[in-house]
């Protein structure tokens, strides 16, 4: 039997809001919004779209209250510099443990859903060493 993750759903206030922060943190692209739902998908014909899982944003009336039990882990080719860029697109640092020699940073979106921005890859190096 053949399956696949189609989609990450991610609960929260204000879809549009939430969508357009990682729109521009990924640089995806909107697929789908209405006033309960918004859908990112990869860019159109890149070697993601129609592999990666989209991401769809629903609005829920409770807030967020507790630590995420499943997060993004975003891999960059330069850390620092996309967890600057992410900070100012509105991220925060947050700390949910992690050691002072980590090689990830845990950031929160917006709405405080927390995500990593991992250490760069070298060339050679497995994506599950790090």
């Amino acid at each position: 039997m053949a399956i696949r993750i189609q989609c990450v759903c991610v609960d929260c206030a204000d879809p549009r809001a939430l969508a357009e922060f990682w729109r521009a943190a990924l640089d995806w692209r909107l697929t789908f919004v209405d006033d309960d739902e918004v859908v990112l998908e990869p860019p159109a014909g890149s070697r993601e779209d129609g592999v990666v899982a989209d991401l769809v944003f629903l609005r829920v009336p409770e807030p967020k209250s507790v630590k995420n039990r499943l997060h993004l882990d975003l891999r960059p080719t330069d850390q620092a510099a996309q967890v600057d860029r992410l900070m100012a697109l509105g991220a925060t640092r947050v700390d949910v443990g992690q050691t002072p020699d980590s090689s990830w940073v845990v950031l929160a979106d917006p709405e405080g859903n927390e995500f990593c921005v991992l250490a760069p890859l070298a060339p050679e190096q497995p994506a599950a060493s790090v």
